[in-house]
């Protein structure tokens, strides 16, 4: 049987592939493998590498859930006008990388100058607040060179996460990044009046 090009357009072959092998795509190119691989957090770093996640286990997924209810109860709650977004959703930072915070916020003043295309499918824009938190496949060294990413793209404040190690690693604009050790909440300060984290239900 003499297969059509649209048969062979719309084949889905599987493949694996070592992690010492650097995959580059497009923008346009991510979008597609977004699109038709929702059940993984894809991400692209600013030379054009994509970076596949695979599904969180069910502590890291526990943990998100509880930094982004938080979040969300008190962006429901707040006066401070602004969105909220969860971890599932990625943003295409100035630098051309396209990144999914485990948890952000975006001011409304921000968001609102974006217009429609800029909102697109990966919103061109770095949130003003971060969270990164650290799973078990998660290297430490890799997480801090995103938050650093974050900071130089437009981030004011950031919060990694590191539920093994019981520390957080605060990233201010303009500021050293200050490692608490055992805290029992995180304050979002200036950038989210009223906000704290409760970390008690994190660190499990």
């Amino acid at each position: 049987m003499v297969q059509t090009p649209t048969q062979l357009e719309t084949e889905t072959l599987l493949l694996e592939y070592p992690k010492t092998l650097k995959l580059n795509v497009t923008q346009e190119q991510f979008t597609a493998l977004a699109a038709s691989n929702r059940e993984l957090r894809l991400e692209r770093t600013a030379g054009g590498e994509l970076i596949v996640n695979p599904p969180t286990g069910w502590e890291t997924g526990k943990r998100n859930w509880s930094i982004s209810g938080e979040l969300y109860l008190w962006w429901r709650n707040s006066e401070e006008p602004g969105e909220a977004f969860e971890s599932s959703t990625g943003f295409t930072l100035p630098n051309g990388a396209i990144r999914s915070p485990d948890a952000s916020w975006v001011s409304q003043e921000r968001w609102d100058a974006l217009n429609l295309e800029q909102k697109g499918t990966f919103a061109n824009i770095c949130p003003d607040f971060v969270v990164e938190l650290r799973s078990v496949s998660d290297t430490l060294k890799s997480l801090q060179e995103k938050m650093r990413e974050y900071m130089e793209n437009g981030a004011v404040l950031g919060w990694l996460i590191d539920p093994k190690k019981r520390k957080v690693e605060v990233y201010r604009l303009g500021s050293e990044v200050e490692i608490l050790s055992n805290p029992t909440e995180l304050s979002g300060e200036e950038i989210l009046p009223g906000f704290v984290l409760n970390l008690r239900r994190v660190w499990g």
